[in-house]
């Protein structure tokens, strides 16, 4: 079982968004709030660029929190672990040294601010970041059981409130029923889930 799901958003619409598409998903809770009002949780994942540069959107409250120490760090990890550019579709879990939440989850939805809207990206991000949980809970004892997460890709990268929603449950609903085998069956069904709203192709 994944760790429980904070959903954080101010706005309502996006609040409403996250209502739609996670309601039959257990474990979650949507909460109208700006990060700064977010209870506490075990880890908060991230939805900035691939450089680390924490410097706008959810990603400079995060920062403005936890201290500028937390973005040296991260950005020292991007260097070190991936060359200085973190792909999109990977996530690392960096101690914070708070109490409030212990765990940052650096999980990129874009390379450099831009629009990634009909992409897949915001599952990818959020796919990996569900990942980065898993392999942290598998490896220590100190375990993550809540995440707070923000709206995925719908800042800089313009995705529309619900499309960012639909991805995000997708990967939480991928996460909550691992397959027991691998085939082009699951392979096919796991792609119209990931690019397809209903009917109808939303991701290029």
């Amino acid at each position: 079982m994944p760790p429980a799901l904070y959903l954080i958003h101010p706005d309502a619409e996006m609040c409403e968004a996250f209502r739609r598409r996670f309601e039959s998903l257990e474990n979650v809770q949507i909460l109208q709030v700006p990060f700064e009002e977010m209870p506490p949780v075990d880890c908060f994942v991230t939805a900035g660029n691939a450089f680390g540069i924490m410097t706008a959107g959810i990603d400079a409250a995060v920062i403005q929190f936890f201290g500028q120490d937390l973005m040296q760090r991260i950005q020292h990890r991007i260097i070190n672990e991936f060359l200085g550019e973190q792909p999109v579709g990977t996530a690392f879990i960096e101690p914070t040294h708070h109490s409030h939440c212990r765990f940052l989850c650096h999980a990129p939805t874009m390379r450099v601010p831009c629009s990634i809207d009909r992409t897949d990206k915001v599952y990818m991000a959020t796919w990996a970041a569900l990942l980065a949980v898993e392999a942290h809970n598998n490896q220590h004892e100190q375990k993550i059981a809540t995440i707070g997460m923000p709206a995925m890709g719908t800042g800089f990268g313009r995705m529309e409130f619900d499309e960012a929603a639909r991805q995000m449950a997708a990967a939480y609903r991928h996460a909550l029923n691992p397959p027991r085998r691998l085939d082009w069956d699951h392979v096919i069904d796991r792609e119209k889930a990931i690019c397809y709203d209903g009917a109808r192709k939303v991701v290029k």
